[in-house]
């Protein structure tokens, strides 16, 4: 679990193959530098968010560590597009007795979304976000609600603006976002890494699992409701 409050920028100085044997497909390893500031505590096994993934740490020293990245990770997210001197958010898991800044995130990523503009509003950023949206899956536009949450590159921000029809969302960077993680070095075009409110993801699946449950009468509960109403309807007609 982490919080979305990036603790450090750090920088791609290795990309390596995986061998298909252990990873299972065309895995690969990142070397990460510029991290010394988190590995003080760090133990092989533990979980960094890179860009908002979670991800678990196979080998550190005093200011590098090294992660597998599997091939649904790089299908899902956009690891696969980084190179040598990318730069890339880092945050530890989140540790008990600290204040919580962000909100929860779990280094699950959704989906990525594409950079449409990127416009400036006296020392902030405006940034507008198309969302992709992963096939056979629930519309993820619908857990993206004005003023919620929402982690990008493992950044936790507030939605400003939603269009649901163009699958268009906004947010405003303030400048101490800019300074202290990597969203000023992207351009239009470019991907991020979205995760969604984990806690609307649960409402929405209970309630559409409530709605939809077939009952002896072989009627869903959202099947009853329309009969419901359609029978009021005709009534008061």
């Amino acid at each position: 679990m982490f919080t979305g409050i990036v603790e450090v920028v750090g920088k791609v100085v290795k990309l390596e193959q995986l061998d298909t044997s252990v990873s299972g497909g065309n895995g690969v390893s990142l070397t990460i530098s510029g991290a010394e500031s988190i590995l003080p505590d760090c133990h092989i096994g533990d979980s960094i968010s890179i860009n908002g993934t979670c991800l678990t740490v196979t080998e550190f020293d005093s200011n590098n560590f090294k992660v597998g990245i599997a091939p649904e990770t790089l299908r899902r997210t956009n690891l696969g597009l980084l190179t040598t001197g990318s730069k890339v958010n880092l945050e530890r898991a989140m540790a008990s007795g600290f204040r919580f800044g962000g909100h929860f995130v779990q280094g699950h990523v959704d989906t990525t979304a594409k950079i449409v503009s990127i416009e400036p509003e006296g020392n902030s950023l405006w940034f507008r976000f198309r969302v992709a949206q992963p096939e056979d899956e629930e519309p993820l536009m619908q857990y993206i609600i004005n003023k919620g949450f929402i982690a990008i590159d493992g950044t936790s921000l507030t939605v400003n603006k939603v269009d649901y029809e163009s699958s268009e969302f906004s947010i405003m960077l303030i400048s101490h976002s800019q300074d202290n993680t990597i969203m000023t070095t992207l351009k239009v075009g470019d991907k991020v890494n979205i995760e969604v409110d984990m806690l609307g993801k649960y409402v929405g699946n209970i309630v559409h699992n409530s709605l939809n449950h077939k009952e002896s009468n072989g009627l869903s509960r959202l099947d009853e409701l329309v009969d419901s109403a359609i029978q009021k309807h005709l009534k008061n007609n």
